[in-house]
């Protein structure tokens, strides 16, 4: 009874359709750290189900069927070999790289070797149907070909090349399982899979075990699911087992559409970056599927019912715009109550009543420079405050950044502070250069214990200060060379009773946590629930940044120690505890490094183009990022929580974890949670894994969606650009300011020019949690008011990076930082007792 409804169908329909529904399970269920396992698992299986199992009833089948003749063929012992070579050789690239993005070439290829190597034919569908050419023609295969890779590929061709090499794999292996007109060939004679599938199991299964053997010793065991691997392994045995039957009765050909058809049609739309990119691959699955049916016999019955598999990748994708619809439907679209709002208008009145403060006159700069630091001015500031303003700088009062990095070491005297830049330079393993600036000539000289390239140090000093000789005073100064900060200053030597004894500790902390090193010296009481913000308003739980300089305060933020890949193993962190003044390009807020300029932002591969720009209503409307794996040094499991890769594991929606949004409903704006993530909003993967040991690294390029390369003005196709920390800041911000994109900022780094750049104004602050960044992305891309905030912040950003990060402004902060150096380190000058509260 329960075979009355398919006896209708024709035995090769069935196998037919059983083979395309395991290999579409195998998708489901495969994963690159079973792969070997399962594959193993499978061969061991497929003799047996071979063996059980009788062959499909020849006799009810067309007689327009031609049979096989390769019975008549024994397996040669170098035929075996080969295939079973060829087979690993395809399994151990999936389990390595992941899909074989060139696999829709295979048809076409086969049908190249068809032509050449005079296989024998079987009686193909209906061969004047219009469909023929794109089944039967290798330039009708080719076009559909190719359609296929550039899907599987998203036109990343170069990232995916080197899977010509499974591909030419199983190429081999349909040839070699092919039968031939005449004798063959005399070396690699074809053979019959069924009736040779023993020895071809022990072969294959011999190399699988070497292959896990070897990979066990280098990587240490895989943690795969056993239960998982199992059931792939079944799944695989069962997808060769059908496949087997149907080849009997068609044509390799079926194969190689088959597993087209279950690559393509697996592939998750809720994953894809882009409508267009989703639909393709629904377009190719429905091609790859009309190719199966077309290439089994004409006289095969019930074929159309393979047709309803198309639903297999159609079903998802109009769930996807579904999905995608309903999110939109309860967007909140009275702006005037979304956080953001809020944020960005505060914000804004903010700025513009710190720029009316600024001082106008020398006098009013001198009195300001006086009440905020208790101090006069270093010598040379009259002229330093022409300087700024004949070139029309918009900041004049807003360099606390430069005394919170100097006015520590205003406890030592002038001749302590030359004395232990001495000492520190000459301490094997610092990792710092000491620089000698020339006043007269505005040169700087740097050396290097043992390095020869300074990362563009002293370029980056002549550059912003070569128009100024004569006018500076000579100075020595020490400049940190790797990317991390260096210095941690304990509170006791900042007491009034301490004096400068030169002391100073150098230890590497490298590839280890640190975050208790980082904190020691934060005060005991819990700061965080007494710390007041302005302007908060009604976020309804998102974390928004309300106030950057606490978001990135460590000792109020205890959960950063499992956030940050800086906290849990820096990649290279020499630790320099002590009163020892050195300048680096990014610190934290617990650190005690004085700030300047990176080289990175006036090196040519960090500058902007605006003709490489895209005008706004040309570009994308989504998130773009694409960079390496650096922020910290891979050497445990530990790299799920590292910075970047929370943030790619978040954009990629690789979890399916909950997120939080914000939901209007009868004009009541609540906070809702849902899995659901618009990937088209986000266009963001790695393209490099790197810093890490060898089992981490391809842990992490199992476990993310990695591009092979990315152009750097890639960026300028979306309106919104993420930017975050590396292992120190990030050399791209500047390019990004300067664009016509809105970019979003994550960083727990101080820069020197935080006090210059307004979160909400010039950009959009992200935290470190990245809980608030779904409903951030999908307000300032779904709704008008948020596309015209986005836009709004993006014009904002760009014409104040036109005023105030000018080449000049670089010289500007670069100037007063040299004057407070010189004057620290005057010989003449005393220790001081000021600004120890």
């Amino acid at each position: 009874m329960l075979r009355a409804p398919f006896e209708h169908i024709d035995p090769v329909t069935r196998s037919t359709g059983a083979a395309l529904l395991c290999s579409i399970l195998t998708q489901h269920l495969s994963s690159r750290q079973s792969e070997l396992y399962s594959e193993t698992l499978c061969w061991m299986v497929l003799p047996v189900a071979l063996k059980i199992a009788k062959r499909p009833d020849v006799d009810k089948l067309s007689k327009g069927t031609a049979p096989s003749s390769l019975a008549a063929h024994p397996a040669s012992a170098s035929s075996l070999w080969v295939v079973a070579l060829s087979i690993a050789t395809f399994c151990i690239f999936k389990a390595e790289n992941g899909m074989v993005g060139f696999l829709p070439a295979l048809t076409p290829l086969f049908l190249v070797a068809q032509k050449y190597l005079k296989f024998e034919l079987y009686t193909s569908a209906t061969p004047n149907s219009w469909f023929s050419p794109f089944v039967n023609t290798v330039w009708g295969t080719t076009l559909v070909a190719s359609f296929g890779i550039v899907t599987l590929t998203d036109w990343d061709l170069r990232g995916y090349a080197l899977s010509i090499i499974p591909v030419t794999a199983l190429l081999t292996v349909c040839i070699i399982l092919t039968p031939k007109i005449g004798k063959g060939s005399k070396y690699l004679p074809p053979f019959d899979i069924e009736d040779a599938i023993l020895r071809l199991s022990l072969r294959l299964v011999a190399v699988l075990i070497i292959t896990l053997g070897v990979d066990t010793a280098v990587f240490g065991v895989s943690a795969s699911n056993v239960a998982a691997t199992l059931v792939l392994g079944l799944t695989k045995a069962l997808s060769w087992y059908f496949m087997i039957h149907t080849i009997q009765h068609s044509s390799w050909l079926t194969a190689t559409a088959i597993g087209t058809f279950s690559t393509v049609s697996t592939c998750d739309p809720f994953l894809q970056s882009s409508g267009a990119q989703a639909l393709s691959h629904v377009i190719t699955s429905f091609i790859a599927l009309s190719q199966v049916i077309h290439i089994l016999p004409k006289q095969a019955k019930a074929k159309s019912a393979l047709w309803a598999l198309s639903f297999v990748s159609f079903g998802p994708y109009l769930a996807n715009i579904l999905a995608i619809k309903i999110g939109q439907s309860s967007l909140v679209i009275h702006s005037q109550k979304h956080p953001i709002e809020l944020l960005t208008r505060n914000a804004k009145a903010d700025f513009e009543g710190l720029l009316q403060k600024q001082s106008k006159s020398y006098t009013a700069a001198y009195e300001e420079y006086r009440r905020r630091y208790g101090v006069d001015p270093p010598p040379g500031f009259e002229a330093w405050y022409e300087f700024a303003t004949s070139h029309q700088s918009p900041i004049i009062d807003e360099f606390d950044m430069i005394y919170d990095g100097v006015s520590p070491f205003w406890r030592l005297s002038g001749k302590e502070v030359l004395e232990i830049i001495s000492d520190v330079q000459n301490e094997p393993n610092s990792e710092l250069w000491l620089c000698s600036f020339s006043g007269q000539e505005a040169k700087t000289y740097c050396s290097h214990r043992h390095r020869s390239y300074d990362r563009h140090i002293q370029f980056l000093f002549d550059r912003v200060l070569e128009d100024l000789r004569g006018v500076l005073p000579d100075a020595k100064f020490l400049v940190n060379h790797l990317d991390e900060p260096r210095v941690l200053i304990s509170p006791r030597s900042l007491g009034r009773d301490s004096q400068g004894d030169g002391k100073f500790n150098v230890t590497n902390m490298s590839r280890q946590p640190v975050w208790d090193m980082l904190t020691k010296f934060c005060p005991s009481q819990d700061r965080k629930g007494s710390i007041q913000t302005r302007h908060t308003g009604d976020a309804f739980g998102l974390p928004f940044v309300t106030e950057s300089t606490l978001a990135m305060d460590l000792c109020l933020h205890p959960e950063y120690s499992a956030m940050h890949g800086f906290a849990l193993s820096p990649t290279s962190f020499q630790l320099i505890e002590g009163l020892v003044p050195i300048l680096s390009t990014g610190s934290l807020s617990t650190m005690g490094d004085i700030l300047y300029p990176s080289p990175a932002y006036i090196e040519s591969e960090f500058q902007y183009a605006d003709a490489h720009d895209v005008e706004w209503d040309k570009k994308r409307n989504n998130l773009y990022w694409a960079g390496s794996s650096t922020g910290g040094f891979a050497v445990d499991d530990q790299w799920k929580y590292y910075h970047r890769q929370r943030f790619v594991q978040l954009t990629q929606n690789l979890e399916r974890r909950q997120h939080y949004y914000l939901q209007e409903r009868d004009g009541v704006i609540s906070r809702v949670k849902s899995s659901f993530l618009n990937s088209r909003l986000f266009d963001v993967a790695f393209t490099k894994i790197f810093q890490c040991e060898r089992k981490y690294c391809r842990d992490q390029r199992a476990y993310f969606n990695v591009k092979s390369w990315a152009d750097k003005d890639q960026a300028f196709r979306s309106r919104l650009v993420f930017d975050m920390d590396g292992n120190g800041i990030s050399g791209r911000y500047y390019r990004l300011l300067a664009s016509k994109s809105a970019p979003l900022k994550q960083t727990i780094l101080r820069e020197w020019h935080d006090e210059r750049l307004a979160p909400w104004v010039h950009y959009i602050p992200v935290s470190q949690s990245m809980e608030e960044l779904p409903e951030l992305v999908v307000y300032l891309t779904s709704t008008e008011s948020g596309q015209k905030k986005a836009r709004e912040i993006a014009n904002q950003g760009r014409d104040w990076f036109a005023k105030a990060f000018r080449e000049v402004d670089l010289t500007i902060y670069t100037y007063r930082l040299l004057l407070e150096l010189a004057r620290l380190q005057d010989p003449d000058r005393p220790a001081w007792e000021v600004g120890t509260e």
